[in-house]
């Protein structure tokens, strides 16, 4: 089994996976603090996460029979380390978080786990699995983690020494194969990750109240954008990268080499205002294969407005946003409503 452990792992990297770790299933300690977070409602809009609370820290309760995790981390940087800071800079520039920007990497991932798993059964023959790219009640942080292939920063995301830019992946099975050992926490004292956060969202090392994430507010959230954190939101329109962009682990990071990652659809140099003007098919079509087609046309554009709200005034930003100011969603409305405002403009 040890041998098996090892094979595993190679497999893994022939295969495009940066790292694979072993973990057990023992969750108990996890689950106990993700019951405290969910208890002081800091999950906001994500009802799944209270209603499938226990299942993430209980492997063998969700997939009958696990008794271990593999857990794959595959890189997805794809852009000029230092290029994207730049884009924070131009207001007029849609931010889009990098991982975003190609292809659907659950679809990637995914597949690449069902190799993995082909692989394996080659070797062993039929063996109890099943495989999860972000697609159920799964702890991934904190079974990488356990795995051995990072430590948890104080941002809450998984580090390693190469930082943070990769996407994780589990598989969990019945081989009772070696586990592998945690590493030590780099962190030390460096609090970068919580003083550059924009609406304060990381309120003490490790703990964040997702209510106030960016990524959260223009992603998982559905409704009106509360009011006093839509100017401390800038130009992101899909995702924050702010944390992990200002740490130093993520200096030694290195390109990916996975064409899927690439940007598409000119997302790394798209404004606000070009954005803002596609129409509902144009928003299924560029972006279908991307994980921001999940969104809705809706949130696009209550996310477009917001950041236009926050551009320097100009004719061409005022011009853009009357153009949805009789919009028929309602939301839209409202944040057209407020962006205008911003720019002196009465509705």
């Amino acid at each position: 089994m040890a041998a098996l452990a090892n094979q595993i792992k190679q497999w893994g990297a022939e295969l495009g996976f940066q790292a694979v770790g072993i973990a057990d299933v023992d969750l108990s300690a996890a689950g106990g603090r993700l019951a405290e977070w969910l208890g002081m409602g800091w999950h906001g809009e994500m009802d799944y996460m209270a209603r499938h609370g226990e299942l993430r820290s209980r492997p063998a309760d969700l997939v009958p029979g696990t008794v271990r995790v593999l857990s794959c981390r595959m890189d997805y940087l794809a852009d000029i380390p230092g290029a994207v800071e730049d884009e924070l800079q131009a207001t007029s520039q849609a931010y889009i978080a990098r991982y975003a920007r190609g292809r659907d990497y659950h679809k990637v991932m995914r597949s690449r786990l069902q190799k993995l798993c082909e692989r394996i059964e080659a070797e062993v023959g039929p063996f109890g699995h099943r495989a999860f790219a972000d697609s159920a009640p799964v702890m991934e942080v904190e079974l990488a983690v356990r795995a051995g292939i990072g430590w948890r920063g104080k941002h809450t995301l998984l580090l390693d020494r190469q930082g943070s830019w990769f996407f994780l992946g589990e598989i969990y099975c019945n081989l009772n194969i070696e586990t592998d050992a945690p590493v030590a926490n780099h962190c030390g004292s460096c609090q970068k990750c919580i003083d550059i956060c924009p609406t304060q969202a990381i309120t003490a090392p490790y703990q964040l109240d997702a209510r106030r994430c960016i990524s959260y507010l223009t992603i998982e959230h559905q409704s009106a954008i509360p009011e006093e954190l839509r100017p401390l939101i800038g130009n992101r329109v899909y995702g924050c990268d702010d944390c992990q962009l200002v740490c130093p682990w993520n200096g030694f990071a290195r390109t990916s080499a996975e064409t899927d990652f690439q940007v598409r659809n000119g997302l790394d140099r798209a404004s606000l205002v070009e954005l803002f003007a596609w129409t509902e098919t144009e928003f299924d079509q560029r972006l279908r294969g991307t994980p921001i087609r999940r969104i809705g046309y809706e949130r696009w554009l209550r996310n477009l407005a917001v950041g236009l709200g926050n551009a320097l005034t100009s004719p061409e930003v005022i011009f853009s946003l009357k153009q949805k100011e009789n919009h028929a969603s309602a939301l839209v409305r409202e944040h057209v409503a407020w962006a205008l405002a911003r720019h002196g403009v009465a509705v």
